[in-house]
């Protein structure tokens, strides 16, 4: 495997980590859009990651969804619940990041976390395989 792409891969699941601890901290704060976007970016991430091994990238958000779905979902690499998952969380953070008087609750942000969380493992765990077949 090309080690440049693995370091791309693996920068940008730092990030998604990241977002992901960043969601989590905006709860005690009680900042829950603001936790619903970290979500969403960390899902972003760990797909770009994905991408990155296969030298792959799009210039918008939609363009790197289509593809995974596409590549991942419909090739049934991963299940259908991952296709929800991040459906669901473009569509809370465009419309808790838009939309002037969008409210989300403690409870739908910390289901957000858990399915961002959820997200995050399944793509470590994949991309932990296929780099280590790959060598």
């Amino acid at each position: 495997m090309d080690e440049r792409k693995r370091d791309l891969c693996n920068y940008r699941l730092e990030k998604a980590e990241k977002c992901l601890a960043s969601a989590k901290a905006l709860v005690q704060l009680e900042d829950y859009c603001s936790a619903a976007n970290r979500s969403y970016y960390s899902i972003f991430h760990c797909i770009r990651g994905l991408l990155a091994l296969e030298g792959v990238d799009f210039s918008k958000h939609a363009g790197v969804i289509a593809y995974f779905q596409k590549n991942y979902v419909k090739s049934e690499i991963f299940e259908k619940k991952y296709s929800k998952i991040v459906v669901e969380a473009f569509e809370i953070r465009s419309e808790s990041d838009y939309d002037d008087y969008y409210v989300i609750s403690k409870e739908e942000v910390e289901e957000q976390i858990q399915n961002a969380q959820f997200f995050f493992d399944g793509i470590m765990k994949y991309v932990g395989e296929v780099t280590s077949l790959r060598g």
